[in-house]
């Protein structure tokens, strides 16, 4: 039987290839209507960044260009900023899965202070989660009920494969299933990251080994594959 390795090696090397010929985005190709745009922005607290047992200078490394398009955006008239942000029960579920992290109230649930200093921070709509989904038993759908003129979403944040992937998702799929032509998901690859734990620091640790190199492709491409518009990076 052909191992996974072997197999997978061409495919490995169509996904870097992919990876590499991302092409950026100007913004006033996605910004048409600034009134019709949002800034989806997953997980952008303290505990991913800097503070708890989840944070990861990978994520961190994403805060400042997340900072320089939330300005570009504004600046071209964008309004919209929705930060849907981990603020788990103390007796979470998923902490079944994952350590304790970002509990309701402390400060790795807080928004990284890098965005809370932008001059129009007092916009930003924040809704809660307790879980990796960003619209499961929140007020998402609600906003986006509320917001129905809104059809292009630009979604940052982490991790790319878990709680980016889910958002991004739920947006592409909702609208596929509800029929609204003309929606756009656009995820700049710049601006998501994911976490890595090696192989042998997962085995040392007792926990699961997560490439996040690896992970960071492969899931940018699937959603890609769903028809979210990935792109190297937006500018102005």
């Amino acid at each position: 039987m052909t191992s996974l390795a072997t197999h997978a090696r061409p495919f490995i090397r169509y996904l870097e290839a992919w990876l590499s010929d991302l092409r950026p985005l100007k913004l006033s190709k996605s910004i048409a209507e600034p009134e019709r745009v949002a800034v989806m922005g997953v997980d952008l607290i303290q505990g991913f960044c800097t503070v708890g047992p989840l944070a990861s200078p990978r994520v961190q490394s994403i805060v400042k260009p997340i900072v320089k398009l939330f300005r570009d955006a504004y600046d071209f008239g964008v309004r919209h900023f929705v930060l849907a942000q981990d603020a788990h029960a103390p007796d979470a579920v998923e902490f079944a899965q994952y350590p304790p992290h970002c509990v309701r109230g402390t400060p790795e649930s807080q928004t990284v202070p890098e965005l809370l200093r932008l001059p129009f921070a007092e916009s930003f709509v924040v809704i809660e989660k307790n879980s990796l989904s960003s619209a499961i038993h929140t007020s998402l759908d609600a906003w986006l009920e509320a917001h129905p003129q809104v059809n292009t979403f630009i979604v940052v944040g982490d991790c790319t494969d878990l709680c980016t992937y889910q958002l991004a998702m739920h947006l592409r799929l909702r609208a596929n299933a509800m029929q609204l032509a003309g929606v756009r998901v656009i995820v700049p690859e710049n601006c998501v990251q994911t976490y890595d734990t090696p192989v042998k620091v997962a085995a040392k640790l007792g926990i699961p080994a997560h490439d996040g190199d690896l992970l960071h492709a492969v899931f940018l491409y699937n959603m890609w594959t769903n028809g979210v518009e990935v792109v190297k990076r937006l500018t102005r």
